[in-house]
C-alpha cells in the first residue's frame, strides 16, 4: 500500500554534445535504477539525447536521426519495464522541429509533448532551429515506427495519478502551461529544463517552482542539464528539483561532475485533499476549455518492490527548524499581541487579567500581553496577573509564577482557591478526600469565576490562556479554562508554545525573567489539581494521563491540516518517531523526538481520534481569538463539526491498524 504516494524521479544523465549513443547509454542506465527503486514516473532534462547545445547542429539530418534511433533502443530495453519515462530530444513533426518531450512505457509512446514557449533573448536562440507548440494545434505523427499523438495539451493518467508536462521556459511564461494542465486535471507537472547558471538564478528559481507547485496545488518535479554540455558561453549545474504544493521535498547537489538521480514520493492524495478545500481552484476551472485536452492512459504501474517511504516526515509539523524557528516565532508572536492590541483598544478596557499558574500556557499569555502594553504604550501595571494556589500547587510552579510576575513589573493578586472550594464542597456535599473529576473541575470554575469578577472589578477583561492542542483533546473544563474572553495561545499547539517562550526568554526579556522563564519551560505539564507526591513534586502529569503532546500534535496537523485518515497518520507516525533517526542532523537544535513504539503510537492514535470526535461541543462555543497558523478551530473559522459526530469509523480503523 502507497498510502497516496507516487514515487517520481528526477535524472540528470551525464551528456556528450551531439553523441547520442553515449548519452543512450547513460539515460538507459538511470532509467533501470529507477525501475529497481521502485519509481513510478521518471523525468530527464530538456534534449538530453543529443545534448541542449548543439546549436546549429540541429540542423544536421544526421543528428536528428540519430536522436530517433537512441529513442528506438531506449523504446527495446524498456519494453520488459513499467516504469514511465520522459526523455527530451528534437522531434521532426510535418515542415518544423520540436524541442520535444517524449513519453515511453513499456516500448509504447504514449505521447509527444512540444515546447510552447522558446526563448530567443540574451544567450538563448531556440527560436532558431524549434517551432513552439502553439504553431499547430496537435496531431499525430510516425515516430520510431508507432503513430502517436503530438501536442501540449496533454494530460497523461496512470491508475493513481494525472500528469502534465512542461518544458524550461514554459514555467517562466506568465501564465505558464502547467497552470492550464493543472486545472485540467494534471496532479503532478513534469519539466524538462536545460537553465544556464547566474548569479541569484537559482534562488529565482527555486522560488518560482515553489509558488507554481503552489499555485496550481501540485507536485513538480524538474530536471536541467548539467555537466557535458557545452560551456563555450555559459554554465550548466544540474538541477534536479522535486516540489509539493510549495515545499521543496528533494534536491540535488549543483555543479556535480557525475550524473545524479533523485527519488522521491509525492502526496497526491494530501494535493486532492487541498484542491476541494481550495473552491478557487475549482472556480478557475471554468477559465478554460477543458475539452483542448487530450487525456492518455498509461500501462499499469505496479512497482515490484514493496513501497518505502523515503521522504522526511516532520514529527513536529507546528515547529521549523534551523533559522526559519526565529521568523516564524517573531512572526506568531506579533500576530497575538496585534489581535490583543486591537481588543483592549476596542473594548476601551482599563486592565487585562489572566490567572498565573507558573505552566507555560499562562507564561506565554502573560508574555503576549507584556508585549501589547508595551506597544500600547501602556503601563505593565494594567496587567493583574492572579496567581490562586489550591491543592495541587507545587512550590515550584508558585515560586515561578511570581518571580515572573515581580521582574515583568505586572500587578500581582494572589488569591487562594482552597477555602472556597471546601466550602463549595461542603456546598454540594462532595467528599474533598475523593479525588475525582468533580474534585478537579471544583477548582477550575473556582479559579475562572475569580478571574471574572476580578476583571469587572477593575474595568478590564480576562485573558485566555488555553492552546489548539487543549482543544482537540477537550483536555479543558467546561466553562473554566476552556472560558475567557479573549484566548491569545488558542491557535498555538503545545509543542509550539514550548519554542515560542525559549525564544521570547532569549530574545526579548531581562536577566531575572529569563532564568525564570527557562525553568517554566523545563517544568512538567501539569494542572494541579491532585496534591502533590510525599516530596512537594507534582503528581498529576497531563501527558501520563492524555498522551504525549508531540505526537498529538502530530495527528493534530495530519488530522486537520492534511485530512488524512487514521492509517496513512499512524504509517507517517511511525516514520516519524520509529524509523528516522536525527543524530547529527541540523534538526537537532530544533527538535527533541521522542520514540514511541507502534503499540503507544496506535494508543494515542486512538485516544486522539475518540476525544476530537467527544469534545467537539467545548469547541462549538469558545471564545474569540486570533488565527496565527494553517490549523484553527474556530466554530466561526476553520472548523464547523456537529457535536454529536460519531467518532465509530475512526475508532474502527484504529482499533484494526
Amino acid at each position: 500500500m502507497n498510502y497516496g504516494f507516487i514515487k517520481v524521479a528526477s535524472a540528470i544523465p551525464s551528456v556528450r554534445v551531439a553523441d547520442c549513443s553515449y548519452n543512450e547509454q547513460q539515460i538507459e542506465s538511470l532509467i533501470l535504477q529507477s525501475e529497481g527503486k521502485g519509481v513510478e514516473i521518471i523525468v530527464f532534462p530538456e534534449l538530453c539525447i543529443t545534448g541542449y547545445t548543439c546549436a546549429d547542429l540541429f540542423t544536421q539530418q544526421h543528428l536528428l536521426d540519430n536522436a530517433e534511433q537512441s529513442l528506438f533502443n531506449i523504446l527495446d530495453i524498456t519494453r520488459s519495464l513499467q516504469i514511465i519515462c520522459i526523455i527530451g530530444m528534437p522531434v521532426q513533426y510535418q515542415s518544423t522541429l520540436l524541442n520535444a518531450a517524449v513519453v515511453i512505457q513499456g516500448g509504447k509512446i504514449l505521447g509527444v509533448v512540444p515546447k510552447t514557449f522558446l526563448p530567443n533573448y540574451k544567450e538563448f536562440y531556440e527560436q532558431r532551429w524549434f517551432a513552439s507548440a502553439s504553431t499547430f494545434t496537435g496531431g499525430t505523427m510516425l515516430l520510431c515506427g508507432q503513430t502517436v499523438n503530438v501536442g501540449a495539451k496533454m494530460i497523461f493518467h496512470t491508475s493513481e495519478v494525472a500528469f502534465g508536462i512542461e518544458l524550461c521556459e514554459d514555467v517562466w511564461a506568465p501564465i505558464p502551461p502547467s497552470s492550464h494542465l493543472s486545472l485540467a486535471g494534471a496532479e503532478i507537472i513534469f519539466n524538462l529544463s536545460a537553465s544556464n547558471e547566474l548569479i541569484c538564478k537559482h534562488q529565482y528559481l527555486c522560488s518560482l517552482l515553489s509558488q507554481q507547485s503552489a499555485r496550481c496545488i501540485s507536485g513538480y518535479v524538474y530536471s536541467s542539464c548539467g555537466y557535458g554540455e557545452s560551456t563555450q558561453d555559459v554554465v550548466f549545474a544540474g538541477n534536479a528539483l522535486i516540489y509539493e504544493n510549495g515545499s521543496c521535498i528533494a534536491r540535488s547537489n549543483r555543479f556535480s561532475l557525475d550524473e545524479q538521480l533523485i527519488i522521491s514520493e509525492i502526496d497526491v492524495e494530501r494535493l486532492r485533499t487541498e484542491r476541494r478545500i481550495n473552491t478557487s481552484f475549482a472556480e478557475n476551472i471554468r477559465s478554460i476549455n477543458t475539452s483542448d485536452y487530450l487525456h492518455i492512459n498509461t500501462l499499469p504501474v505496479n512497482p515490484q518492490y514493496d513501497f518505502q517511504l523515503t521522504r522526511w516526515v516532520n514529527p513536529h509539523p507546528f515547529v521549523p527548524g534551523g533559522t526559519e524557528l526565529t521568523e516564524r516565532c517573531e512572526e506568531i508572536f506579533a500576530i497575538q499581541v496585534e489581535g490583543l492590541a486591537k481588543r483592549i483598544q476596542h473594548t476601551w478596557a482599563k486592565t487585562v487579567v489572566l490567572g498565573i499558574s507558573g505552566g507555560l500556557d499562562s507564561t506565554l499569555a502573560l508574555l503576549v500581553c507584556v508585549k501589547t502594553m508595551d506597544k500600547l504604550k501602556r503601563n505593565r501595571k494594567d496587567i493583574i496577573g492572579v496567581t490562586m494556589p489550591g491543592f495541587g500547587t507545587t512550590d515550584r510552579t508558585y515560586r515561578n509564577a511570581i518571580s515572573l510576575m515581580q521582574s515583568l513589573g505586572v500587578t500581582i493578586k494572589e488569591i487562594s482557591i482552597k477555602d472556597a472550594c471546601i466550602q463549595h464542597f461542603k456546598d454540594i456535599d462532595h467528599d474533598i478526600n475523593i479525588h475525582d473529576v468533580t474534585y478537579e473541575n471544583g477548582q477550575a470554575r473556582e479559579r475562572t469565576q475569580i478571574l471574572m469578577d476580578v476583571a469587572n472589578q477593575y474595568g478590564g477583561f480576562v485573558v485566555g490562556t488555553g492552546d489548539i492542542s487543549e482543544l482537540a483533546l477537550g483536555w479543558c473544563t467546561y466553562n473554566a479554562d476552556h472560558m475567557s474572553n479573549y484566548g491569545v495561545n488558542c491557535s498555538i499547539p503545545k509543542t509550539l508554545v514550548r519554542y515560542l517562550t525559549s525564544w521570547v526568554a532569549n530574545t526579548s526579556v531581562d536577566p531575572a525573567s529569563r532564568a525564570t522563564l527557562l525553568d517554566i519551560i523545563d517544568t512538567p505539564i501539569s494542572p494541579e489539581l491532585i496534591p502533590a507526591d510525599a516530596d512537594g513534586n507534582i503528581s498529576q502529569k497531563t501527558e501520563d494521563l492524555v498522551g504525549p503532546y508531540e505526537l498529538h500534535d502530530f495527528f493534530l496537523y495530519n488530522f486537520m491540516r492534511c485530512g488524512f485518515r487514521p492509517a496513512k497518520i499512524f504509517y507517517l507516525a511511525k516514520k516519524a518517531f520509529m524509523e528516522q533517526r536525527y543524530e547529527g542532523s541540523d534538526l537537532n537544535a530544533a527538535f527533541e523526538v521522542g520514540t514511541y513504539d507502534e503499540d503507544t503510537i496506535k494508543k494515542w492514535l486512538t485516544t486522539f481520534c475518540r476525544r476530537f470526535f467527544t469534545q467537539q461541543f467545548k469547541r462549538s462555543c469558545l471564545p474569540d481569538g486570533p488565527k496565527v497558523g494553517s490549523v484553527s478551530l474556530s466554530p466561526r473559522g476553520d472548523w464547523r463539526m456537529p457535536s454529536d459526530a460519531s467518532y465509530a469509523q475512526w475508532v474502527k480503523e484504529c482499533e484494526a491498524l
